[in-house]
């Protein structure tokens, strides 16, 4: 018999509820909704329950790696552009959202020093939450956790792989119309089912009929509630994705959705509830419109590899030990997270002529 709190048991109360939830909102949920339900759904969601997410190996009983994770020397960096943005604006305060198992956050922490007087964590995961506040208690009362965005931002937000975990909305075309794909169940399972919609790809095309994609309107939202709140500073997302151009392209005829479930990855979001994460890459393109509508300055987009050159992890590297030097490896090189992994900067208020490290060669801002 399972313990309630044991993955089987979690991944059936989640499908559970998702099942009854469906049929009160007659039959059909957008995908959207159920992504969200899957991922966050209080105390069942994939990000909600207790699991092991993060790690090196399957044996961790971890699902995926990021960069943090590969190597300090990535938050390190990293903070090299944090503290540009600090020093010129005389600011103290780093707004990280969605921080994993809070190594990034000891990175930036350990790096940035007295820079940063105060480093808040926005997290949705009560039980991330608890992982961070043990691997940080070191920092003390430097740290401190909130579940929204706070009304006013003056620093500096940072966000590693957050993008990609916003809840995506389905398109397909069938080659005469645009039907959204939701979820709908039959006989307990989990089945795709498509409406007639209004909602567009934010590209004419050409598609090929049976073509799937997303678009973003709640990672675009996020972004525009940013340029709300962020009064001063700048903000830095590191994910994967592409411009709009790359994104929807014909080639690209099966959208990117994507599951990550013991190192492995698979294309259906609708088994497995709650066991696994699921995301889609990010359009680049629509992030940066999205924060230019509301206001914000872009900074710039480059590949991570670029970014982390252009913040010195070379000359890092020459004092680094080999297997150091082999890991870091993994974060620049092309094949690995150098060019699939980009970054994008917002700024506001900044001084006049700043110049964003991370951005300095490689600045690809004319691709979006």
């Amino acid at each position: 018999m399972h313990r309630e709190d044991e993955p089987a048991s979690v991944s059936a109360a989640l499908a559970r509820q998702i099942r009854q939830d469906i049929a009160a909102a007659g039959g059909w949920w957008p995908f959207d909704r159920f992504m969200a339900a899957a991922l966050y759904l209080p105390g069942l969601g994939y990000y909600a329950h207790g699991g092991v997410k993060f790690g090196w190996s399957p044996e961790s009983g971890s699902d995926f790696v990021t960069a943090p994770e590969i190597s300090p020397l990535f938050g390190h960096t990293v903070a090299v552009q944090v503290a540009q943005v600090l020093d010129a604006t005389g600011l103290a305060e780093v707004v990280e959202f969605g921080a994993g198992t809070g190594a990034l956050a000891a990175q930036l922490l350990e790096a940035l020093g007295d820079r940063c007087a105060r480093y808040t964590i926005v997290e949705l995961s009560a039980s991330l939450r608890e992982r961070q506040q043990q691997r940080l208690a070191a920092f003390g009362e430097r740290v401190r956790w909130v579940d929204a965005l706070p009304e006013a931002i003056e620093g500096v937000v940072v966000g590693n792989e957050v993008l990609d975990a916003m809840p995506v909305q389905l398109l397909h075309w069938d080659g005469a119309q645009w039907l959204e794909r939701g979820v709908a169940v039959d006989e307990w399972k989990f089945v795709f089912a498509d409406r007639p919609t209004e909602l567009r790809p934010p590209v004419e095309g050409p598609f090929v009929p049976g073509t799937v994609t997303e678009i973003h309107p709640q990672a675009r939202a996020f972004i525009a509630t940013l340029a709300d709140r962020l009064q001063r500073g700048a903000a830095f997302f590191i994910d994967y994705g592409f411009p709009e151009a790359e994104y929807y392209h014909p080639q690209r005829h099966g959208g990117t959705l994507m599951c990550h479930r013991a190192h492995q990855a698979d294309t259906d979001p609708l088994s497995d509830v709650g066991l696994k994460d699921i995301t889609a890459h990010v359009d680049f393109t629509g992030i940066a419109l999205a924060g230019q509508d509301a206001g914000l300055d872009v900074l710039g987009y480059t590949s991570q590899g670029h970014f982390l050159m252009n913040c010195g992890l070379a000359e890092r590297l020459v004092q680094a030990g080999v297997r150091e030097r082999a890991m870091a490896q993994k974060l620049m090189q092309e094949h690995e997270m150098g060019e699939l992994f980009k970054v994008i900067g917002f700024g506001c208020g900044l001084p006049e002529g700043f110049d964003a490290i991370g951005f300095v060669h490689g600045d690809r801002s004319h691709r979006l």
